[in-house]
């Protein structure tokens, strides 16, 4: 007994060593975001009660009976003076589910709440959920919108064949979850579906991503938009395509609307992951965009290029060479905190600020489409450049 009580304090302090480290920015940069050295959470960081049975008498070589595959993909809101991760948590047995991971300063000590969320079920239960986006909304509402990931019935024989659809869960305290029907739209299945935070002509405003496939969205795709006068039976009859695909360029394969957007003075900020292919297989980056203040589906800027891409360790993981992002901050500084996962394995912050990612956002040449118009781009910027370099020498 002596010894496997040992052995549990043992683990329990590693534990706590790991998710109090102090996280420190990383080197260099970009003058528009900080990266933060360590991951912000991993498997590891899940609590040690989760995974491993503590009782001597039914697990007396005191093995780990539900093993933690990844945390991941992660929504964000700053609630109390606290910053909270939706965490997607994925079990050895690749289900995944949502836990809160909650943070004092939003770059390390997440310690997660003891249980995860209990999500109640529609009448056709989910059989995965997953990449659950928060928003606020002025109804007084918290929502989570996720993926539902069910079985495709429709190919019975064929044991991947999997339907994607939008969930919808509202609370006020993050703890006690109501769950509403899943959306209804005419444009086959969805995911990365996002709730604007605000009404839009009385009604509420979702971003949407209309796909053919569970995987591949076909001739669908592109972040869309649509109205609905009710989240409890929630319904989008019509949707347009606010920022849509392009060939060669980052979002030639996909792309999707990562958190709601940031309200600026000029205009909403977006955040968003883009897809292409390449000969290693699919990349995601996350790139950024504005958008009108009263009509946040038109968009008026579209800086050129990835924002954030996987790079170092953040490349190899479960699904290699991806950056994906459905949670940002902003704290009563005008901080943002930019939560990223790496290759659907960990979770990783980089950190900047509202007047940065604007400037950002309206400064930054646009993509011009053909490597002669980005050559002259470069050009000009070259060319001012030495002029002012010559200036400063004489």
């Amino acid at each position: 007994m002596n010894d496997f009580n040992h052995a549990v304090r043992s683990l329990l302090s590693d534990h706590e060593t790991l998710i109090t480290r102090k996280n420190q920015p990383a080197p260099g940069g970009n003058g528009i975001y900080q990266r933060w050295q360590s991951p912000i959470l991993t498997a590891a960081h899940t609590p040690v009660f989760w995974r491993y049975d503590l009782n001597p008498a039914s697990n007396p070589h005191l093995m780990e009976r539900l093993g933690v595959n990844a945390t991941f993909n992660s929504g964000a809101l700053y609630w109390k003076g606290k910053y909270l991760l939706a965490v997607r948590v994925e079990g050895d047995d690749r289900k995944s589910f949502f836990a809160i991971a909650e943070s004092p300063n939003g770059v390390d000590n997440f310690r997660f709440w003891d249980y995860p969320i209990t999500l109640p079920e529609t009448e056709r239960p989910d059989t995965n959920v997953y990449d659950m986006r928060l928003t606020a909304h002025e109804d007084g509402y918290i929502y989570g919108l996720f993926c539902t990931e069910r079985k495709d019935q429709s190919r019975p024989d064929d044991l991947s064949a999997a339907e994607a659809q939008c969930g919808i869960a509202r609370t006020r305290d993050l703890v006690n979850w109501e769950r509403l029907p899943d959306l209804i739209t005419y444009s086959g299945q969805q995911r990365n579906v996002v709730l604007h935070p605000e009404f839009v002509d009385g009604q509420y405003a979702l971003y949407t991503r209309p796909q053919d496939g569970f995987i591949s969205v076909g001739k669908g795709g592109g972040i869309g938009w649509g109205l609905c006068a009710s989240m409890e039976n929630a319904e989008i009859k019509a949707e347009v395509i606010v920022d849509g695909k392009e060939y060669h360029t980052i979002k030639e394969v996909k792309n999707g609307q990562g958190p709601a957007p940031i309200k600026t003075e000029h205009g909403w900020l977006h955040l968003a992951h883009g897809v292409r292919n390449t000969a290693a297989g699919l990349r995601y980056v996350l790139y950024v965009f504005m958008t009108e203040l009263e009509r946040p589906w038109v968009v008026t800027h579209r800086p050129g290029g990835h924002f954030i891409a996987p790079q170092g360790d953040e490349r190899v993981g479960d699904v290699s060479n991806v950056a994906f992002a459905n949670g940002w901050i902003v704290n009563d500084n005008h901080e943002v905190f930019i939560y990223y996962a790496s290759s659907d394995t960990r979770m990783h912050v980089a950190t900047s600020t509202v007047d940065k990612l604007v400037d950002y956002a309206l400064n930054t040449p646009e993509d011009g489409l053909r490597s002669a118009a980005s050559v002259a781009t470069r050009n000009a910027l070259i060319e001012a450049n030495l002029s002012l370099l010559e200036g400063m020498n004489n």
